[in-house]
């Protein structure tokens, strides 16, 4: 509907403060544009298309985010204080449904609010997936330009390595010819801890399926090394810094904020539906408005909103709209179903040591030191997010899971389970953290799931929260492989880099000795990674399984098209930002070509 109420109109503004200043779009004078392209999401895709899409001066593109900037809050740019924002004021504060997999619990699900999306509130690992994951992805859905082959030119446009912060060598740490040249800027860890050598040191001397890896980035995940992260100049590098700030005083692009899409709006029906119209609103109770986009609207909204959105909208299973009068308009059985995420478990061992981080989060008088230490000179312990070092492991080739079940993992090449180490107490879950002591925290995960779940509407209302199953451990094969990927780090502490270095199993740990305490225990503090997908997978045009076709279209829709994680057709195996990175820039190119633009 249009605006028609001059003070409600005056009210309702959107603010962008850039480097040079401050934009403020009246959202009335936005619904009587016209625009080339809208992009419902300013998160991590929303950012790179709004980005690429409006280099064309020609181009008119409106990038609309339900949160709002994040800039100039500190918590954002301190790498090690990311583990704040969880629960923040920039989440979406999302809760999983009880899972059965995990006791019946229900998680937190960590989603970022505010421009820049998840890439503003996760913890950094940039890791882009082995060359296996993306032809796997080129054969599901019958398009070779999914390949590695075709892709690596798209990787190389997101991100280029950047010194650490303290400037070391990195020599033998990485292999800059994997690297591209991009806006993210990434960078290994610039404050190193005592476990890092450990690490490395273990993994070359054990080798086999413990081997070092110099750099996880470089084609073949497999083995350990230290993390890559999102981090540059010693601050966070996410799709709002990299992509959208620099784009910001294009007049070709405005930006609205604290606007929610609530859905899209058919506006006619050929052959086809046709749908390149959004309604937006600031609050539940406020003024709907209408915007209309001449060539494509793009939902870039998440795993969680892309779904909620287009259900909201009549795209969807019928029988699941029926529920709550939702005319369907478009059929699509899919959507929202199919999610997928990495089960993660803190494991926690008491240290000999008196350098873990330990002392920093139990006396504030420490923590602003550090705090001072990273704003007044970019060093210290804050410099990075609290693990510097990670493994990818396959589980041994004559693992009894596997006379019931197929290989899940993209290949031979590909992971099935994750291993971090955190040099401290890393508060995961319910666990509570120790007065005293010092401690290390491994986290074991299982990046090749079985499980699966789904979202899906409580309501019509589209300020309502959907409900979200995660699935976690919800399949006999994802707790046999978290079960071996805790007996693993087991096993890797045990080697002559740890000796005398780790006290014991700390807290019902110690009691889990047993394959079936293990499970039990993965099952009490299991919680989810946050790399949630496929809820709205790609397929082939004419599959009559996934949501939209190997260009990202909405399948049965013109106008629509979809980008972001929900449109992948298998998980990663490992974090999953570079690779929605990868997608966007593609998007961009797909969207260039069509439009000759």
């Amino acid at each position: 509907m249009p605006a028609n109420r001059c003070s409600e109109e005056i009210s309702i503004k959107a603010t962008f403060r850039s480097k040079r200043g401050s934009m403020i779009i009246p959202l009335a004078e936005v619904t009587n544009k016209i625009y080339d392209f809208i992009v419902a999401g300013g998160g991590t895709a929303g950012c790179v298309l709004a980005s690429r899409l409006s280099q064309n001066p020609n181009i008119k593109v409106l990038l609309i985010e339900a949160g709002g900037s994040a800039q100039g809050q500190q918590n954002t740019e301190v790498p090690f204080l990311g583990v704040t924002l969880p629960g923040s004021d920039l989440d979406w504060k999302f809760n999983s449904v009880p899972q059965a997999g995990l006791d019946g619990r229900s998680v937190p699900v960590a989603r970022g609010q505010v421009l820049g999306g998840t890439s503003t509130i996760n913890f950094f690992t940039w890791n882009r997936a082995s060359n296996a994951l993306w032809d796997k992805w080129a054969s599901l859905t019958g398009d070779q330009e999914w390949s590695w082959k075709h892709v690596e030119k798209y990787y190389k446009m997101t991100s280029r390595l950047v010194k650490p912060a303290d400037g070391h060598d990195t020599t033998g740490e990485i292999i800059p010819s994997a690297h591209g040249n991009g806006p993210i800027e990434v960078s290994v860890p610039g404050f190193p801890t005592e476990l890092d050598s450990m690490v490395v040191n273990t993994s070359k001397s054990l080798g086999g399926r413990f081997a070092y890896n110099q750099d996880i980035n470089a084609g073949k995940t497999l083995g350990f090394g230290l993390m890559q992260s999102s981090i540059g100049h010693s601050k966070r590098s996410s799709s709002a810094t990299a992509y959208l700030a620099p784009a910001m005083n294009r007049p070709n692009l405005d930006v609205l904020i604290n606007t929610h899409v609530t859905r899209l709006v058919r506006t006619s029906e050929r052959h086809i539906s046709v749908f390149r119209t959004i309604e937006v609103a600031t609050s539940a109770s406020g003024q709907h408005y209408q915007i209309t986009a001449a060539k494509e609207i793009i939902l870039s909204a998440g795993v969680i909103g892309t779904p909620q959105i287009l259900l909201l909208s009549g795209i969807g299973p019928k029988e699941d709209l029926d529920k709550l009068n939702i005319i369907t308009y478009v059929d699509i059985p899919d959507v929202g179903r199919n999610l997928v995420d990495h089960p993660l478990v803190p494991n926690y061992f008491s240290v000999n040591s008196d350098k873990t981080f330990d002392a920093v989060l139990r006396d504030p008088t420490i923590f602003a030191g550090k705090l001072q230490e990273w704003a007044s000179s970019g060093q210290g312990l804050f410099v990075d997010s609290p693990g510097n070092t990670q493994g990818y492991m396959r589980l041994p080739k004559d693992a009894a899971i596997f006379e019931r079940y197929q290989d899940p993992a993209s290949s031979p090449e590909s992971a099935h389970t994750e291993i971090i180490f955190v040099d401290g107490f890393g508060q995961f879950g319910e666990a509570p953290a120790p007065e005293t002591g010092n401690f290390m925290t491994v986290l074991t995960g299982v990046v090749s799931p079985l499980s699966r779940g789904s979202v899906t509407l409580t309501s019509s209302d589209p300020f309502d929260k959907p409900a979200i199953d995660l699935g976690l451990l919800n399949s006999e094969f994802d707790i046999f492989a978290m079960v071996q990927a805790m007996k693993d780090a087991q096993s890797f502490l045990t080697a002559e880099p740890w000796s005398g270095y780790i006290k014991a199993p700390f807290g019902e740990l110690a009691d889990a000795t047993t394959d079936e305490a293990k499970a039990a225990y993965a099952r009490k503090f299991g919680v989810t990674g946050n790399h949630p997908a496929g809820t709205a997978a790609m397929s082939p045009a004419h599959a009559a399984w996934g949501v939209v076709d190997s260009k990202l279209l909405l399948k049965g829709v013109e106008g629509v098209r979809v980008v972001d994680a929900s449109v992948f057709p298998h998980t990663p195996e490992c974090h999953i930002q570079a690779p929605v990175y990868v997608i966007a820039e593609r998007a961009a190119d797909l969207i260039k070509e069509k439009y000759a633009i």
